[in-house]
């Protein structure tokens, strides 16, 4: 049997402020299952561009604010703490964000 060196990692490290790109990282991934953590330096999504993803996703801001647009209702606006459901094919996009933004998604398949 072999064994892994199990480490501590940071949801903090590597993060460079200095970035113009905002960066994806996948901390946890199983069949089903994804947990990614999104550096976001004032990106939004593209004029006219939606997600529409197949899996179910939770997303918590862990630091800056950012403005979500869900089809069909008004814009959220999230700060540091907040998180929000969408259910799969909820059609959404980024409209802003601050350039700290440090978000954690949690894609789940239905």
């Amino acid at each position: 049997m072999s064994f892994t060196t199990i480490q501590v990692q940071s949801l903090f490290s590597e993060v460079s402020l200095a970035s113009n790109e905002e960066f994806l990282t996948t901390l946890f991934e199983k069949p089903g299952l994804r947990i990614e953590r999104i550096i976001s330096h004032g990106q939004a999504s593209p004029e006219g561009f939606w997600y529409d993803q197949p899996q179910d996703e939770w997303v918590l801001l862990i630091r800056g604010s950012a403005t979500l647009e869900i089809e069909a209702q008004p814009p959220l606006t999230l700060q540091l703490g907040d998180h929000v459901t969408l259910p799969s094919h909820t059609r959404h996009r980024v409209l802003e964000t601050s350039p700290d933004a440090l978000w954690l998604a949690v894609h789940a398949d239905c």
